[in-house]
């Protein structure tokens, strides 16, 4: 795909559908363009986006492929194991500081996807905070990957293998399909948001956002971290995929502390 053509293209999906890939690589995206036109069996983006245009499935199939939708429960178990001993206990204790009311905690899932991620940290809050009313905030772009998430599912064995026996008992209506089962699935409030554009909500004590920003270009990573840290309560954590550094933290007021965690000082 020459420059001039992916111009045209990115100038049209932010007309048409709000997307800017300009924070996106060029590169990659280009190459994940170029196999959507030849899996939509089209001649030409003009024609392809002319479709788009005049045909609203169609509009919608192309801005969920415009979404990377990867995902299990408990993806990365030994970083979920850290989150389970290093992080939670701190965030549970300063949720209920001696002499102060007990309050919830309020967690994140930005980029939720199909609704895995929200899933695992209902999980994880079910058995780290029984008797806590949290708040539980999943949001995602992708309205077909939202639309599964609010329905529950049905997940592939694939996506529950790393849950156990006895959470799958818990939280899993299970048989030919698995469902997440409609009292786990009440605790997740689920939202539309842009990432890059929307305000957020603030004063998060977890804010969890895995293998969503590997495709960013290093300005739109920049922006969106300093948008993250603003949304963390003072020692806040960020929660971030295994290969998503952020160089630098201490300039936006983040503390690294293992692979994947941030710290709002």
């Amino acid at each position: 795909m020459d420059n001039e053509t992916y111009g045209l293209i990115k100038t049209s999906i932010k007309k048409i559908l709000n997307i800017d890939l300009n924070h996106y690589k060029d590169e990659q995206m280009k190459r994940r363009l170029d196999s959507w036109l030849i899996r939509v069996r089209q001649n030409s983006w003009q024609d392809y986006l002319h479709l788009c245009q005049q045909n609203p499935a169609e509009l919608s199939k192309l801005r969920d492929y415009l979404t990377i939708n990867v995902t299990e429960f408990f993806r990365d178990p030994d970083r979920w194991e850290m989150l389970r001993q290093n992080v939670m206990p701190q965030l549970i204790r300063d949720a209920g500081k001696p002499g102060e009311p007990k309050r919830g905690l309020r967690v994140w899932s930005a980029g939720c996807s199909i609704g895995v991620e929200a899933y695992t940290l209902a999980i994880l809050l079910d058995e780290m905070t029984p008797t806590f009313t949290n708040y539980l905030l999943a949001t995602d772009f992708d309205r077909g990957a939202l639309t599964k998430a609010k329905a529950r599912g049905p997940y592939t064995n694939d996506e529950i293998r790393n849950l156990t026996a006895q959470q799958r008992s818990r939280h899993l209506d299970m048989g030919t399909t698995n469902y997440i089962k409609e009292t786990t699935a009440k605790k997740v409030t689920f939202k539309e948001q842009n990432l890059l554009e929307d305000k957020f909500e603030n004063n998060f004590d977890l804010i969890v956002c895995r293998n969503v920003v590997i495709y960013f270009t290093n300005e739109a990573k920049a922006h969106l971290y300093s948008k993250f840290r603003a949304a963390l309560r003072p020692g806040g954590v960020l929660f971030l995929g295994g290969t998503e550094i952020i160089p630098r933290p201490q300039e936006l007021g983040l503390k690294n502390f293992g692979i994947s965690f941030y710290i709002n000082e």
